[in-house]
């Protein structure tokens, strides 16, 4: 008896419009989303079989689309997750088609540590480790165990340690060494039983007691950035489209010395990072909107799209958002979204 779940499906000329949270126009030339191992193997060898180049998907929140893409776009289905015990530890593993924000509140609700800083962080798990996700002084690679991995030539199976994964900020070996050469299959986590609450960042302590349970933490945070952050499914947008720009410490002394009042945090090696949110809105930029695109109204890290523009159209608005940003500050901001090749 044939397993339909190891034939891979892959349909032509599919609209990916509705599959990124900017809503850019796109059509794959084929796409596939397979739901096991074996199905994202035989896609896989598929694409090898028709010399189609291969793009990896998520849930499209951090990604810039291009209005033609060639080749086979693949959205692993995988969706499973599960707990193991170790003494006072505990191991969740995760496939990298589960939605982030629904492992975060399935493991709050349990009553483990490690992740509920990064609550209400948009798309799937499989693509967490590449952008090394952080939010509300937690990254992922705080708690991340290992990242198992699949060859994209090949379909062999390995693992990397959270020390492989060479992490740093919004980065990881995945965008660098293994970029275009693996696909991520699933997480393991590290949690913890004990309470660890981290509630140092802005004003998340003020909205707890003085004992919150992992819950709380999450739905404290969750609050926080409904009140900022636009709901994509309201209003496109990517999240933060800049990350946090980090200049020597040097420099950010200097530019202290005329704006006091600029949000700073040192960081190790003699660098600081500054906010970017801070300095695209210091030139007047938020609120503003120019045709499809503008700078949302209460964050100005956040680019939003109101319809009817494409990447293109996106790039160059936030070119000359990086434009003015330098020109005043002489500071280069680097868009945090992955951007796909045509």
């Amino acid at each position: 008896m044939i397993n339909h779940k190891t034939i891979p499906v892959i349909k032509s000329d599919a609209d990916l419009t509705l599959s990124n949270t900017l809503r850019l126009p796109c059509i794959a030339e084929h796409y596939a989303e397979p739901r096991t191992l074996n199905a994202l193997r035989h896609t896989l060898a598929e694409a090898e079989r028709q010399q189609w180049p291969v793009t990896l998907l998520g849930g499209g929140s951090n990604v810039l689309l291009p209005l033609e893409l060639p080749g086979l776009a693949i959205r692993p289905i995988l969706n499973q997750w599960w707990l193991a015990y170790e003494g006072d530890e505990v191991l969740a593993h995760v496939g990298a088609g589960v939605n982030w924000h629904a492992l975060v509140l399935g493991v709050a609700a349990r009553g483990f540590w490690g992740i509920e800083n990064l609550a209400l962080i948009p798309g799937d798990c499989g693509a967490a480790p590449v952008q090394n996700i952080g939010a509300y002084g937690v990254e992922l690679s705080d708690n991340l165990h290992a990242v198992q991995v699949m060859d994209l030539a090949t379909g062999h199976i390995r693992w990397l340690s959270g020390a492989e994964c060479a992490f740093g900020y919004r980065d990881s070996i995945f965008k660098r060494e293994l970029n275009e050469r693996v696909v991520i299959t699933r997480l393991v986590l590290r949690l913890s039983r004990w309470p660890a609450p981290k509630l140092h960042y802005g004003d998340l302590a003020s909205r707890l007691n003085d004992a919150p349970t992992p819950m709380e933490v999450a739905n404290a945070v969750s609050a926080i950035r409904q009140e900022k952050l636009p709901d994509p499914r309201q209003l496109a947008n990517a999240g933060s489209f800049f990350k946090n720009p980090v200049i020597p410490a040097s420099q950010a002394q200097k530019l202290l010395s005329y704006y006091p009042e600029m949000p700073h945090f040192p960081q190790e090696k003699g660098l600081t990072k500054l906010a970017a949110g801070w300095l695209i809105d210091q030139c007047g930029l938020k609120g503003v909107r120019e045709g499809a695109f503008g700078v949302h109204e209460r964050q100005a890290l956040v680019l939003v799209h109101h319809g009817g523009g494409d990447r293109q159209g996106l790039l160059d608005f936030a070119c000359r958002i990086v434009e003015q940003v330098s020109a005043r500050f002489d500071v280069l901001l680097e868009p945090e979204p992955r951007v796909i090749q045509p």
